[in-house]
């Protein structure tokens, strides 16, 4: 039997603790990463929600802009959530000044796109690939994407509105599943890395 995948998340700054049991309640050996020799270790890694101005900031900071870009155009599996999927778009519309991104998915993001802090909302989303009732969607100063290249599959809209995407080994939600208990979406992630591994450990 494989062994669980051990699976990232960046340490920076936002929900880190939630998105570590998340992932440990689906199947990885999961483990926080805040410098280059951490990163180099893990098959796979989420950026959690945050801010991603700030996010970016800390990440040059860290030593871990170039190395996380590096592995991301490598093709590790990453999974960003809400500020994470800010920093995993190829353009912001609305950057703060020396915003920088790791890229990895073809998109276009506007940042803040469903309102400020007080206008947080939840709601029922339905996510392709993730199978049974809709997934719960909790929308945090969230962005939207606005537009996708040819390689992106979009995985769910809400109210017309691109808030899920994935691209090869990339994935991405404006909403954050960590915070509601149902750890479905994270369970696609893990499947993913797994999947990634597979053919190195034959």
């Amino acid at each position: 039997m494989m062994s669980a995948p051990v699976i990232g998340v960046l340490a920076l700054q936002g929900d880190v603790r939630e998105h570590l049991i998340a992932l440990t309640a689906a199947g990885a050996a999961a483990r926080a990463v805040r410098r280059p020799e951490e990163l180099a270790v893990v098959d796979g890694l989420v950026v959690p929600g945050g801010e991603s101005t700030t996010i970016s900031k800390l990440a040059v900071l860290f030593g871990l802009m170039e190395p996380l870009r590096a592995r991301v155009r490598d093709g590790m599996p990453v999974y960003g959530t809400c500020a994470g999927m800010i920093m995993l778009a190829e353009k912001i519309l609305d950057p703060r000044s020396g915003q920088e991104t790791f890229g990895g998915i073809d998109m276009i993001v506007r940042r803040n796109a469903f309102g400020r802090q007080n206008e947080s909302f939840e709601a029922a989303v339905d996510v392709r690939g993730v199978e049974g009732d809709p997934v719960e969607g909790v929308f945090i100063r969230a962005p939207w994407v606005e537009s996708v290249g040819a390689a992106v599959e979009v995985l769910a809209e809400h109210e017309g509105h691109v808030v899920a995407v994935r691209q090869g080994n990339a994935l991405a939600t404006s909403f954050h599943p960590e915070l509601t208990g149902d750890h479905r979406v994270h369970a696609l992630f893990v499947s993913m890395v797994r999947a990634n591994r597979a053919p190195e450990s034959l």
